[in-house]
């Protein structure tokens, strides 16, 4: 299917435009269609293949679609997407979606398990899923040999889109409202001055335009090249072959009526092609292909997207299909391909404008399964500056420098394709490329048998066997299975030694940014909910909103001088909106000053004892109260202390510059050593804080909630004057909540879950977890989760939903741990 090269039926391309798309997949039509249809007119898609059928991944994409995902972005992208594509016909009337259903079987007990979980993360993002014997699963897909599996997970709204389809679909309705599609129309040229866009040049021309949005799949780190832009993917090889007719499947003449399969335990998936098979494999190893190395139509025997196929990579793959699906045992393998897919390092979208080039979007590393709800979160985030979405985990300013370089895009999207299909656990650590940033403590801590994670390239200790010690019995429950992963009783024992005595907790790797110049104060109070104008040495916790009045992060802001603050921030999307509102008269400066100090906490009821005899300074709660900071000396050292606290006990946060780093914790080391110090991990980190009922941002609260959902409305300040995000957060103050971010105990104290499970009122989903830890100070498993109000009382009465089985759990007041703060204040 094609439309006009020139689709307002003139022969040579516009000379402006609104935006330029580039790239005529499923993406980009995708976002034409949204932006049509809220209103823009002056739309230019450009695609250098043919329309629309262009040669991309699209073009030879099998089409499945499993809304069931970890990440509630991403299966809310792919539930906007199949509510899209279901809507959609050919210029035939033939579907552009075909609801069949899915099923994921599982062929060993680890994957039945895993299978239980999922289940808990269909009806946590709101997907009507259920488990199926292994005969009910072959009563729906009779080819499947039931006597090879335990079970199967069945989503009934999963189901094929043609890809191809769906674009020119897509594209139709776009033209329809003005949009202009131009194929065999490379782009050349970006031209950009002053960090905008300025222009789009190709063969045919120059079109000049403000806004670029690149949707060029495969082809996206040549053309973000073209601008000075890294978009850090790789293409990857993936095997998918398609069988003869099947006897069984004789006379089938519709497109597909049999669900998708998928048999994650041998790296599989299954469609039905009207009387035949395709099946697509993940087992053979990646095979990498640079974006620059991609085969020019002329050059390529089918597209460029489709390369050789390697027989010798199917062999295994086609014994493991055979025996799940025996009728294939006969078939032939007429179409063959290794076709191309992007891999970016987290396996997530890329999706955002470059801070470097204004006026320069994205929206790559994206398939067909999200391609739909992609575009429209895009068009959001044009129009309005905001999406209804939380796309933290899919924005393009996610990452660190060090995850732009080639080695790091191509180590981590190798490893991407090899573990699509495994059972991950969210605390496992990533394996390659290590180390790759250690703070000036690195050595102490390898000296204490640090477990190390990582952490956004920082090495990180999750505990330390040097307090084996400390087990003088088991803390808290003995975990099994899924629970006991990537975890130790050694993490109990330094959550309970930091109640009682005096830790230190390695921050350095937290994101910290300074704040300088003559608007400094002004720029802030226009992006922060609090107060900032108070005195110098003072700490703030305040939010950052967008214009949606959802929380973009939660800070804690030191005034150090008249118009000098220091900012804890949560990552790198902090640095970038801050650089996005940045005054044009160059009357602030931001910079990220992370790597230059390293930072201790130090926490415990003993962190004055500890401190006081190593400064000058007076650390005592008349001298140094709560929320404040001073320039201090600890020995020798100069450093910056925060009385703050994220453990709910009394302490200090060291911010001193990075080659001071090891002298201060020889220092505190050796000082501590009378009053029982430890180093304390992230294990032992989170379950404090989870205990004093502090938010974990990306967790508890993110853009889709507003402060006072998760309660955090003490951070708001309507007199301070105007803010960003404050008009929208007036407006859900008067509306008035309709849900609460709520504590939960278990009632049974050998139980605990981990996120992400189901909330259940009888049979009702209700909510879902946010965080859940095991409370080491009260002796029984704690979670936090929204639920509507009618159940946000204390004392209503709940389950929550845990590898199948329901666990009781009561609402609860918070924080679990010192309501009063009398100790955090001491």
């Amino acid at each position: 299917m094609a439309l006009d090269t020139a689709s307002r039926g003139v022969s040579t391309l516009p000379t402006q435009a609104q935006i330029v798309i580039i790239g005529a997949g499923i993406v980009g039509c995708s976002a034409a269609y949204h932006l049509a249809q809220r209103g823009w007119r002056d739309l230019v898609v450009l695609e250098q293949g043919p329309l629309f059928e262009t040669g991309g991944s699209t073009s030879h994409a099998p089409g499945l679609v499993f809304q069931t995902n970890a990440s509630q972005t991403m299966a809310a992208l792919a539930r906007d997407t199949v509510e899209l594509y279901s809507q959609l016909a050919s210029s035939e009337g033939l579907p552009c979606f075909y609801p069949v259903g899915s099923l994921e079987v599982a062929s060993t007990p680890e994957r039945w398990a895993d299978l239980h979980r999922k289940l808990g993360f269909a009806q946590s993002w709101g997907l009507a899923a259920g488990l199926l014997t292994p005969e009910a699963a072959q009563a729906k897909l009779p080819l499947l040999n039931a006597s090879r599996i335990y079970g199967a997970l069945h989503v009934p709204s999963d189901g094929i889109a043609k890809g191809v389809r769906s674009a020119e679909a897509l594209a139709r309705a776009a033209r329809a409202q003005g949009a202009a599609f131009y194929g065999e129309t490379p782009v050349t040229a970006i031209e950009v001055a002053q960090g905008r866009v300025q222009a789009v040049v190709t063969p045919q021309g120059r079109i000049a335009t403000e806004r670029v949005l690149v949707c060029a799949g495969i082809w996206g780190p040549r053309v973000g090249r073209l601008a000075g832009v890294s978009i850090p993917l790789t293409p990857v090889q993936h095997q998918y072959v398609k069988t003869s007719a099947l006897p069984e499947l004789a006379g089938e003449t519709r497109e597909v009526v049999q669900p998708i399969l998928r048999h994650q335990d041998k790296s599989l998936y299954f469609r039905q092609h009207g009387d035949c098979y395709g099946i697509g494999s993940y087992q053979h190893q990646p095979l990498l292909v640079d974006a620059e190395a991609i085969r020019s139509r002329a050059e390529s025997p089918v597209m460029p997207s489709v390369m050789a196929f390697t027989p010798e990579h199917f062999e295994r793959p086609w014994t493991d299909a055979v025996e799940l699906l025996p009728a294939l045992a006969q078939a032939e393998r007429p179409y063959q391909i290794n076709g191309l897919f992007s891999f970016t390092p987290d396996g997530l979208p890329v999706l955002g404008e470059s801070q470097q080039v204004r006026g320069f979007w994205v929206a790559e590393g994206v398939w067909v399964t999200q391609g739909g709800g992609v575009g429209k979160v895009m068009a959001e985030w044009l129009i309005e500056g905001t999406t209804s979405l939380d796309l933290r985990e899919c924005d393009l300013q996610r990452f660190e420098a060090h995850a732009h370089s080639r080695t790091y895009v191509q180590l981590r999207g190798a490893q991407q394709y090899r573990e699509i299909y495994e059972i991950i656990h969210p605390a496992q650590p990533l394996e390659q490329p290590r180390p790759l940033r250690v703070s000036p403590f690195h050595q102490r801590h390898k000296e204490l048998g640090a477990v190390f994670f990582e952490s956004r390239g920082w090495e990180r200790p999750q505990w330390f066997n040097a307090n084996q010690a400390l087990l003088s019995q088991q803390p808290g429950p003995e975990r099994a299975g899924w629970a006991g992963r990537h975890w130790s009783p050694i993490i109990g024992a330094e959550h309970l030694a930091s109640r009682e005595r005096v830790a230190l907790y390695d921050l350095t790797p937290l994101t910290k940014l300074e704040v300088t110049g003559p608007g400094a104060l002004t720029f802030l109070q226009q992006l922060m909910t609090n107060q900032l104008d108070r005195p110098v040495g003072r700490v703030t916790y305040t939010a950052m909103l967008n214009p949606r009045g959802g929380v973009r992060s939660d800070l804690t802001i030191t005034r150090l001088a008249e118009q000098r603050f220091q900012i804890g921030a949560n990552g790198p999307l902090d640095l970038a909106w801050l650089r996005q509102h940045l005054p044009a008269d160059g009357s602030v400066c931001v910079q990220d000053i992370t790597a230059s100090l390293c930072c201790l906490g130090v926490w415990g009821p003993l962190a004055r004892d500890l401190l006081q005899p190593l400064s000058e300074q007076d650390f005592s709660q008349a001298a140094f109260p709560y929320f404040t900071a001073q320039s201090v000396s600890i020995g020798a050292a100069p450093a910056l202390a925060q009385r703050v606290s994220y453990v709910g006990e009394l302490g200090w946060e060291l911010y001193a510059p990075a080659e001071y780093g090891l002298y201060l914790w020889d220092l505190l080391w050796q000082a501590g050593q009378a009053l029982g110090i430890l180093a304390g991990g992230r294990g032992a980190f989170d379950s404090l804080r989870l205990e004093k009922g502090y938010r974990l941002w990306g967790v508890d609260l993110h853009t889709e909630h507003n402060p006072y959902e998760a309660g955090l409305g003490f951070v708001v300040n309507f007199d301070k004057g105007d803010f960003i995000g404050r008009e929208a957060l007036l407006h859900a103050k008067t509306q008035g909540l309709t849900r609460r971010l709520c504590a939960l105990r278990l009632d049974d104290p050998s139980q605990l879950v981990l996120g992400k499970e189901p909330i259940f009122s009888g049979e009702q989903v209700i909510g879902y977890v946010t965080s859940a830890n095991y409370s080491y100070s009260l002796g029984h498993g704690i979670a936090y989760g929204y639920l509507p109000l009618d159940f946000a009382a204390p004392g209503t009465p709940v389950t929550i939903a845990y590898f199948g089985e329901r666990y009781a759990a009561t609402v609860s007041p918070e924080p679990f741990y010192d309501p009063k703060n009398l100790k955090l204040k001491s």
